[in-house]
């Protein structure tokens, strides 16, 4: 089992930043690969970003290629995901997800291809 807990989320202007944090508990040493996924009120969670934990390639999608960024800190069991220039579109609750193995860049954008999943926090980006 591994426990998430995100943090850093709030409101932010159009054209800002915000770096969001999520810290893992128990079972980490079984971690393959962690993530973000956004989610709004009624529709399905949409694949941000993922990192290998261990050679920390990344993937993103394509809407914020250039825009985000997501790390890791080993130490610490913790993934950041860099967000810049803001838009109102990124406005969403952002979830951290996590999984000890079978993700790809195949299927990493899918949320049944995650195992754990945080309570979530809330980005709002105002115009």
């Amino acid at each position: 089992q591994v426990h998430l807990v995100e943090s850093g989320g709030g409101l932010v202007q159009a054209g800002g930043s915000l770096r969001l944090s999520c810290a893992a508990s128990g079972s980490t040493s079984s971690t393959y690969a962690m993530g973000w996924f956004r989610q709004a009120p009624g529709k399905e969670r949409e694949f941000v970003a993922a990192i290998i934990w261990n050679s920390g390639m990344t993937y993103l999608t394509d809407s914020v290629k250039g825009r985000f960024t997501i790390s890791r800190d080993t130490a610490k069991n913790t993934v950041y995901v860099q967000k810049n220039s803001l838009t109102t579109e990124n406005t969403d609750n952002y979830s951290c997800t996590a999984v000890f193995g079978g993700v790809t860049f195949l299927n990493c954008s899918s949320y049944r291809a995650w195992d754990y999943w945080g309570q979530g926090t809330k980005v709002t980006v105002s115009s």
